[in-house]
């Protein structure tokens, strides 16, 4: 027989004559203790479980000692902040040896072991009879051919032409002819210069 407790908000398998370490609990040694929070308790035959703590049911333990766990080392560190704390933690606890696991029998006894529950096999309903269809011979008519469509390219859309202005062909024919300009005021202009000059 094996059961399931909770002590310390842990969970521990225990048996008669097991010894556990479990989270402080304040007794003496040589002082008995009592576990109501019973889990599950299982037999060779049998199983009680909780909802979600079997009723009437206690495990007694007695005390061996009270001791601290091994040092936990606590490191914190920041990068570049300069600091680092460094601290240690040993837990304290409770040894404790299973005397005794006590459970409602008379529970147990009444219910009867689990079975296996088999899938029952559904009645087998009588097919329907379906009339079997003949196949009827199908008369083959002579597939008349599609005429054929002729692909009819699009008429290109007539766009006016670009007309020049006419240009009569004589005024085409005539030729600009540079005019030369007459020098005949420079000659008359100097000639007074040379006039004036001679007067003085």
């Amino acid at each position: 027989m094996f059961a399931v407790i909770r002590s310390g908000g842990k969970q521990y398998r225990i048996k008669v004559g097991d010894i556990l370490a479990v989270e402080k609990i304040e007794a003496q040694e040589g002082q008995k203790i009592i576990f109501d929070q019973v889990l599950l308790i299982a037999d060779d035959k049998n199983t009680l479980i909780g909802n979600p703590v079997v009723e009437k049911a206690q495990v007694i333990g007695k005390v061996i000692e009270n001791f601290k766990d091994k040092k936990v080392i606590v490191f914190k560190k920041k990068r570049r902040k300069q600091y680092r704390k460094k601290t240690g933690h040993r837990q304290e606890l409770t040894r404790v040896k299973i005397e005794e696991i006590f459970s409602d029998t008379e529970e147990l006894k009444k219910k009867p072991p689990e079975k296996k529950a088999e899938p029952k096999e559904a009645p087998k309903k009588p097919k329907a009879k379906v009339a079997e269809k003949k196949p009827v011979a199908k008369e083959e008519k002579p597939k008349a051919k599609k005429p054929e469509k002729k692909l009819e390219k699009p008429a290109k859309k007539s766009e006016p032409k670009k007309t020049r202005a006419k240009v009569p062909k004589a005024a085409a024919q005539v030729k600009k002819t540079p005019v030369k300009k007459s020098t005949t005021k420079k000659a008359s202009s100097k000639a007074k210069k040379i006039t004036s000059k001679k007067e003085k």
